[in-house]
């Protein structure tokens, strides 16, 4: 193993639950500094990424080993390597997609989970982007190919993975229609690139608007959908979308979607699709190709970052992000900063 300095600490502070429940759970506790075994990077965490993931991994929905570190996306610097390691060394900035263990001092990461930070890329930048980032674009490849001249709907177009997918889509030549709750959300996500934005609520009739905005006849509607929303909007997805269209369900920000029978797909042979970004990145082949384009995408100017608030790394700061992406009163990326 080698490392940058060796005086490493033995303890550090990790946003830790020992139970799963409400926020009330979430507690800065002291724990060992891991050290990394073979195939694995140690890196002081400068930025953590907030995610519902985390919200999910606190709450129960998700079932993590208790007790468990939150955060699945951070930043910083390597200051170890494990055995059999390559390509990283003490100094290193680099970003990582864990499975927890991100809201800590120090975090161990997979290698083959780890990326090399491009020249001029900073730590908060790259947590602010990762995860959603590589969500958005292996989304819009993969779980639906978004074409030039394509109608795509995103629910919460002004959230921090809807502002990526917002951009990502007007960058591959579809015509983009965003839903949110607010003037100034909406504002947000058409200063990001879409075409139309729709306020949900209020008695809004957002399948005649989108209509309105598709055309009329036998293929009226969106050719997809990106949905994080879940609950609240899926049932209105199946009118959205026109026949052969695909609804994507990627969040369950208002509550898991419920059950469906197939035979509901099959008036306009719909196709419905429940994507998670690690079987799009479960090879450090794909990991690796995503990330660079990724990062090439920011350099280039295509993706534009927006930070909606950092919190200080404490016990009440963990909660308030928490809290505050679950309202989801927030527009852009919710940053923890730990270092």
């Amino acid at each position: 193993m080698s490392t940058s300095s060796t005086n490493l600490p033995s303890k550090m502070r990790a946003a830790n639950i020992t139970e799963q429940g409400d926020f009330d759970v979430i507690q800065i506790r002291e724990l060992d500094v891991p050290k990394p075994a073979q195939g694995q990077v140690l890196y002081k965490v400068d930025y953590g990424g907030v995610n519902m993931w985390d919200t999910y991994a606190r709450s129960g929905v998700y079932k993590p080993g208790i007790p468990f570190t939150l955060g699945n996306e951070s930043a910083g610097e390597v200051v170890a390597v494990g055995e059999g390691v390559e390509g990283f060394k003490a100094g290193d900035k680099v970003a990582a997609y864990t499975t927890g263990g991100g809201f800590a001092d120090y975090c161990i990461a997979p290698a083959d989970k780890l990326v090399k930070l491009p020249e001029g890329t900073s730590t908060r930048d790259a947590a602010t982007v990762l995860l959603q980032g590589l969500t958005a674009l292996t989304f819009v490849k993969e779980a639906h190919e978004v074409k030039p001249g394509q109608f795509i709907l995103i629910h919460a177009a002004a959230g921090g993975l809807g502002l990526l997918l917002v951009q990502l889509c007007k960058h591959l030549g579809a015509t983009v229609i965003g839903t949110t709750s607010t003037q100034e959300k909406a504002d947000i996500a058409k200063k990001a690139g879409a075409d139309h934005v729709l306020l949900y609520g209020e008695g809004r009739d957002i399948v005649s608007e989108i209509y309105k905005i598709t055309g009329g006849g036998i293929d009226r509607g969106v050719h997809a959908v990106f949905d994080g929303v879940g609950k609240d909007t899926f049932d209105m997805d199946f009118d959205l979308v026109r026949r052969k269209g695909t609804i994507i369900t990627l969040g369950n920000a208002s509550g898991p979607v419920p059950p469906f029978a197939p035979l509901k797909l099959a008036p306009k042979n719909l196709k419905v699709c429940r994507p998670v970004l690690n079987q799009y990145v479960h090879t450090r082949e794909e990991f690796q190709t995503y990330s660079t384009e990724l990062f090439k995408l920011v350099k280039d100017g295509h993706l534009k970052l927006a930070v909606h608030a950092e919190y200080p790394f404490t016990a009440d700061g963990v909660k308030q992000a928490q809290k505050d992406i679950s309202d989801r009163k927030t527009s852009g990326k919710l940053l923890i900063k730990v270092a």
